[in-house]
């Protein structure tokens, strides 16, 4: 029986927010598949631990993704370590709930910076490597791209955000033989929904979710469902797949929202007053941490 040839064999792939979470097991499934993996993000040490436990080739680089220097040089060391990448994954993200009206702006503009600004800087940065690979660039979503959800307006506007640029840039470069997808995830076993599930109002809001919307999947499932969307080059997949359907009735989506919110919101207040809950997950918090000297970037084998 003949062998298949793996189309990822041997290529390079760029995760961005790779220090844990699902970036940390995409870069795991992608090694796996045989790629050399470029991790990057702010936590160095985090990114060295997931460096090293990788089973094929991988090096790291600090690079806050909203910053276009920092991003640039640790382009300019993927680069020279492994060459041009083929595969672009801007996972970066973060989140915060509570509020809109009592809500902090500097937490409220560091989450569209790092989930929509961070993902127009990652595409910005690497697109000439992906012209010349003729590569790949996968935007990670969210449900809330689809449907908003009350306390969560920052996030929501951010997936919003990254969809549509997504499918703006999808057609821009087409006619260079870049693919560009969009993966439409759900609630995710990571740091970040585990934090989220501290603070009463957002587990209680999560919980009068239907059946199905409600469910927290595991992050090997949803790492590996977006490494078969690299290996095809798919515009699109959904984590889970019923998610596809909620495109079919999005229009809907907000006038449902808001009856159940005018609902339910009154009855939780009485029960837990809304406070913000400040950038939530590990990531997140290392996220607001001041960006260390230059001269202390790290690089592959830091």
């Amino acid at each position: 029986m003949p062998v298949k040839n793996n189309p990822l064999d041997g290529r390079t792939a760029v995760v961005t927010g790779a220090a844990r979470g699902l970036g940390a097991a995409l870069a795991h499934e992608l090694s796996r598949r045989g790629m050399r993996l470029a991790l990057l993000g702010r936590e160095q040490a985090a990114l060295a631990r997931v460096r090293d436990e990788l089973p094929g080739e991988a090096g790291c680089w600090e690079a806050d993704v909203t910053d276009d220097a920092a991003m640039a040089r640790a382009a300019a060391g993927v680069r020279q370590r492994f060459g041009p990448p083929s595969v672009v994954v801007a996972n970066a993200g973060v989140a915060e709930g509570g509020p809109f009206a009592e809500s902090d702006p500097e937490t409220w503009r560091r989450v569209i910076e790092v989930n929509l600004v961070g993902s127009a800087v990652t595409a910005r940065t690497f697109l000439p490597d992906l012209f010349r690979t003729r590569g790949y660039h996968l935007q990670v979503a969210s449900l809330a791209s689809i449907g908003a959800a009350p306390l969560m307006s920052a996030y929501c506007a951010s997936k919003a955000g990254v969809e549509s640029f997504a499918h703006a840039l999808r057609a821009e470069v087409a006619h260079r033989r870049v693919g560009v997808g969009i993966a439409y995830i759900n609630w995710t076993d990571t740091d970040m929904i585990q934090d989220a599930d501290r603070h009463p109002v957002l587990r209680e809001l999560r919980g009068h979710m239907p059946p199905p919307a409600r469910k927290v999947y595991p992050v090997a499932l949803v790492a590996g469902r977006l490494a078969d969307a690299v290996e095809r080059r798919r515009p699109s997949v959904y984590v889970p797949r019923w998610l596809r359907a909620t495109q079919l009735v999005r229009a809907a989506m907000p006038p449902v929202v808001t009856a159940v919110s005018r609902r339910e919101l009154p009855r939780l207040a009485a029960g837990q007053p809304f406070e913000g809950t400040g950038l939530l997950g590990a990531g997140g918090r290392a996220a607001l941490a001041p960006p260390r000297p230059l001269g202390r970037l790290g690089g592959p084998d830091d």
